[in-house]
């Protein structure tokens, strides 16, 4: 590409040589006339000194021939004149050798001159006229007044000859201009061509490169369409796989579980159906299996992050010294238990019931690790996570958090099972060992609350899980105290008003109202609940499920407490996405008990609703 625009760049250095060469013969021009100037001077110069002398002489003359004073007038100014008149003239003579000569010949001839002038006027004045007279006729005087004029024509022709050199020059210079001038023309025009057709060229060039840029766009459109589809087909693929294995698995233990249940009911009626009456290890058995499907619901709606979470503030210090006693029994007396508490904890703002679950969860896998025994760390501290770590850490929020680490001497984990820990039913434990649920359960609730949960392990080098919480900056609400416990017993002697659209349901749970001592009213929709509650003024709490035909359970209770500002609301259902779960978070002062609940769950949620001061629902 360099050669093709050498002739630009010639073409342009021949037109600045010519512009230069322009302004040069400018300069020269006014440098001639500078110097025609000086000359003129020069010339005018020599001819008042010519002048001067010839005043001088006719001074003399006049002088002599007449003896009048007044004569002599002309004689002495041209006389006083004439040394000035020397010095411009030597001011401006060029350093020439001719030249020189010449002004020294003249000089000299002038003061002969004027030597001969004063003397024949000396001797006028002595009286001596005869001989000042002959002095003049000699011709001495005229002899030298030729000799200047001689010089002085010698002079002229010198510097007309210099002139006229200047002129020739500026002449030739002239020429080769015109000369340059039109080549330069010629040049360009050539350049212009050339230039034309070159960009012609380079155009055809672009537009036949856009051209090929427009194909390869389309085909590359064409391909990014292609693997698009591919790429949509293989996610397709991979969300089909992961529902097999998430459906393989929940079928395989909801499967294993309802077998222990049906196959102990079957039992249990067979026993009953004989007159036979000890059949409460079927029941036990039956309850056990209900209880593990249950639990394996909450998990996974825990790893779906659908969970009904209800935050408070909690000192995670606090929290894992209440339950320290819970994770020993837990571990067995063959793990080493360790707790490092930072002082100054900030607190955080989550489900306190579901930190302990994860650091349970992570308690028992640390536990399952070590086998026949080592040593388990529980370590807090504030943390901040920075723009750099959130950068490359997906779904993490730079900023301040309280971290929970759970650190094992254990064998450890490879990075392709790190890759896959917290995937649901992935476990690397022996069969009938663990559900694989664990690790994924305690990332759904992490993630749910905001927060950060990172693996550090290396085979045979033990493993440690950090949980990082957001930071809670309002100090003004009071800590909520952790630890596992229920209310105290206390009379049920209220009525309360079930509301339920499933007819198995409702009945198992007014049965187990009753159970409990509670006289229990029930409904079968929202509509049925309003005519009962008008029916029945003394009913003191609300039981509604929320997902309903017509009226849901949130506008029953709102129209209900409307009516009735004394009544207290329990809110239950099966599906967290609801009218008082939102983002996973249960509104503010709703009570709520998820399905399936135990007899005693519910005793001790309708005990805490009812002992409470009065409130409504928001």
């Amino acid at each position: 590409m360099r050669w093709q625009s050498l002739p630009l760049i010639i073409g342009f250095a021949v037109l600045a040589l010519i512009v230069g060469s322009r302004a040069m013969l400018v300069e020269g021009q006014r440098a001639n006339r500078a110097a025609a100037r000086e000359a003129i001077e020069y010339q005018e110069l020599l001819s008042g000194l010519l002048s001067l002398a010839q005043d001088a002489e006719s001074g003399q003359r006049g002088y002599l021939l007449t003896g009048e004073k007044s004569y002599l007038e002309p004689y002495r100014r041209a006389v006083s004149a004439i040394p000035g008149q020397f010095a411009r003239i030597d001011s401006m003579t060029a350093p020439d050798d001719q030249i020189v000569q010449q002004i020294n010949h003249i000089k000299d001839a002038l003061s002969q001159m004027q030597a001969e002038l004063a003397e024949t006027i000396v001797l006028y004045d002595q009286g001596n006229a005869t001989k000042a007279l002959d002095l003049v006729r000699s011709g001495q005087g005229k002899a030298v007044m030729d000799e200047i004029r001689t010089s002085m024509d010698k002079i002229r022709r010198i510097g007309a000859a210099a002139v006229a050199a200047r002129d020739d020059h500026t002449d030739q210079v002239e020429i080769w201009l015109r000369v340059g001038s039109l080549a330069a023309l010629l040049a360009i025009f050539l350049l212009a061509a050339y230039t034309i057709r070159q960009s012609r060229r380079r155009f055809r060039e672009v537009v036949a490169a856009q051209e090929e840029l427009m194909r390869k766009n389309i085909a590359l459109g064409h391909e990014i369409q292609t693997r698009e589809k591919a790429e949509s087909q293989i996610r397709q693929m991979q969300k089909m796989e992961a529902v097999g294995q998430l459906t393989g698995g929940i079928a395989h233990d909801f499967n294993n579980m309802l077998a222990v249940i049906i196959s102990a009911m079957n039992l249990a009626q067979r026993k009953l159906a004989r007159g036979e009456h000890d059949i409460a290890k079927f029941i036990e058995a039956a309850v056990d299996a209900a209880n593990r499907a249950a639990n394996l619901t909450a998990r996974l709606l825990a790893f779906s992050r659908q969970q009904p979470l209800a935050p408070q503030i909690v000192d995670a210090n606090r929290l894992l010294t209440g339950m320290s006693d819970l994770i020993r029994r837990a571990l067995g007396e063959v793990i080493r238990i360790e707790t490092v508490l930072a002082g100054g904890l900030w607190k955080i703002h989550a489900d306190p019931s579901q930190i302990e679950n994860a650091i349970l969860n992570l308690a028992v896998n640390a536990r399952d690790a070590m086998g026949d025994g080592g040593r388990l760390t529980i370590e807090t501290a504030n943390s901040h996570l920075d723009d750099s770590y959130a950068v490359t850490h997906a779904d993490v929020e730079a900023g301040q958090y309280v971290m929970i680490a759970v650190s094992d001497t254990g064998s450890g984990m490879a990075p392709e099972i790190i890759a896959k820990a917290f995937e649901p039913f992935f476990t690397t434990k022996p069969v009938n060992k663990g559900t694989g649920l664990g690790l994924s359960q305690v990332f759904g609730f992490v993630k749910q609350s905001g927060g950060h949960v990172k693996i550090y392990s290396e085979p045979g080098e033990g493993t440690t899980v950090k949980i990082y919480l957001p930071r809670f900056f309002d100090p003004q609400e009071p800590v909520v105290p952790s630890g596992r416990g229920g209310n105290p017993a206390a009379p049920a002697t209220e009525t309360i008003l079930v509301v339920e659209d499933d007819a198995q349901v409702r009945a198992s749970t007014t049965d187990a109202m009753r159970e409990l001592g509670y006289a229990v009213i029930d409904a079968a929709s929202g509509q049925e609940a309003l005519q009962k509650l008008a029916e029945n003024p003394g009913i003191a709490l609300l039981f509604t499920d929320i997902v309903m035909p017509v009226m849901n359970g949130r506008k029953l209770a709102e129209e209900a407490v409307a009516r009735m500002p004394w009544l207290k609301v329990i809110f239950t259902t099966g599906f967290t996405r609801n009218a008082v779960v939102h983002n996973g978070v249960l509104d503010h002062d709703v009570h709520f008990l998820a399905k399936p609940f135990t007899i005693e769950q519910l005793a001790a949620k309708l005990r805490d609703v009812l002992d409470t001061k009065q409130g409504t629902p928001e």
